[in-house]
C-alpha cells in the first residue's frame, strides 16, 4: 500500500468515483421505472437492471492500481453520491452498502500484491470472488434488516435463506456484469491509469 496519496491519484479517484455514480444512477432509474412483471419465486425486473453498472468494476481497479485506501474510497463515494441523487435517496442502507463496496476496493489493492500484471483469467476469477463476496454480505445486511424491522417473528436464517433465493436473478445478472467489465474494459483502465497517473509496477 503506498504510504501516501499523490493529488493527481485524488482526482483521478475523484473522476472514477463521478462515472461510477452517474452510472449507477442512471441504471438505478431505469430499474425503478421497469413495469411490474410476475416472475417465480419473486423474481423481479428491478432485481436485475439494479446490477448493471461499472460500480464493483470502478471501484476494484482503483484499489488494483493505487493500493486498498484508494479503492475503500472509490467505492464508498460512489454509494454515497449516487444515493444522493437517486430515487430513493440516503437511506439506513447507504453506509452499509457503501463499506461493503469499499472493501472490493480493498480486495484490489490485495489482488495486486498477488498478481501485478493481470491475465484475462485472473480478473475473471477476481470478478466473480469479489461479486459473491460482496453479493453475499448484501444480502446478509439486508436480511438483517427485514428481519429487524419487518420479521422479526421469523427465524434469522429462514429469512437469510429467502432472501438469497430471492436474490438469484440479482446475482446472477451482477456475475455476467462484472465478469464481462472486468475483463472486457479493466486491462485498458489498468494501462492508461499506470501510464497517466505513473503508477509503478514494483
Amino acid at each position: 500500500m503506498e504510504s501516501s496519496v499523490s493529488t493527481k491519484q485524488l482526482s483521478v479517484v475523484s473522476l472514477l468515483s463521478a462515472v461510477g455514480a452517474v452510472v449507477r444512477i442512471g441504471f438505478g432509474r431505469i430499474a425503478y421505472s421497469m413495469p411490474y412483471v410476475p416472475l417465480p419465486f419473486g423474481f423481479s425486473l428491478y432485481g436485475v437492471f439494479i446490477k448493471i453498472g461499472l460500480t464493483e468494476t470502478l471501484t476494484f481497479m482503483s484499489g488494483f492500481v493505487f493500493g486498498p485506501a484508494q479503492g475503500f474510497l472509490t467505492g464508498a463515494l460512489i454509494i454515497i453520491v449516487s444515493d444522493i441523487f437517486s430515487v430513493y435517496g440516503l437511506g439506513l442502507w447507504t453506509p452499509f452498502v457503501a463499506v461493503i463496496i469499499g472493501l472490493l476496493g480493498i480486495l484490489g489493492g490485495v489482488f495486486r500484491r498477488i498478481k501485478r500484471n493481470p491475465s484475462t483469467m485472473f480478473l475473471a476469477v477476481s470478478a466473480v470472488t469479489v461479486t459473491m463476496i460482496s453479493e453475499l454480505l448484501q444480502n446478509v445486511w439486508f436480511a438483517w434488516y427485514m428481519w429487524t424491522f419487518y420479521m422479526p417473528e421469523t427465524p434469522f436464517l429462514v429469512v437469510l435463506v429467502i432472501m438469497l433465493v430471492g436474490g438469484i436473478p440479482s446475482i446472477v445478472t451482477a456475475l455476467v456484469n462484472n465478469v464481462v467489465f472486468f475483463t472486457a474494459i479493466s486491462p485498458t483502465i489498468i494501462r492508461v491509469l499506470r501510464k497517466e497517473v505513473g503508477v509503478k509496477l514494483s
